[in-house]
């Protein structure tokens, strides 16, 4: 293992929270985004929402993985997690945020960006306090 900038590798429990909360606070706009179009299409609620619980299945799956290459991934890891941040925050926004302020939405609100908002302060608080 690749040692930090003290010369010693620590992960506190408190670090380690704030990754599981912040993979779990991340999952919500993942799965909506399977769900909201496969149910605009015509599928029911039950399997839109299923579909989208089950975008999460590879979350375990590179867990695992991850473990099994620690020592190759690790040295590379804040990219990696940069990139996944990144492309979630793109996607979020192109995506989730066009279509609740689109005309065609008949319940135009300001509530998805308030929503869009309170999140990402949540995820920056988070990240304070417990990182």
């Amino acid at each position: 293992m690749q040692a930090g900038y003290t010369g010693v590798v620590q992960i506190s429990a408190s670090a380690a929270l704030a990754l599981a909360i912040g993979i779990a606070i991340q999952n919500f706009p993942e799965g909506a985004i399977i769900s909201m179009p496969l149910h605009s299409k015509g599928v029911s609620k039950m399997k839109s929402c299923c579909y989208g619980i089950l975008t999460g299945i590879v979350e375990p799956i590179a867990g695992l993985i991850t473990l099994l290459l620690a020592r190759f991934i690790i040295p590379v890891l804040p990219y990696l997690l940069s990139f996944a941040a990144g492309a979630m925050i793109y996607v979020v926004v192109e995506e989730l945020v066009s279509e609740m302020v689109s005309e065609e939405n008949e319940t135009h609100s300001n509530l998805g960006t308030i929503m869009f908002m309170i999140g990402f302060s949540l995820m920056m608080m988070l990240d304070v306090a417990l990182g």
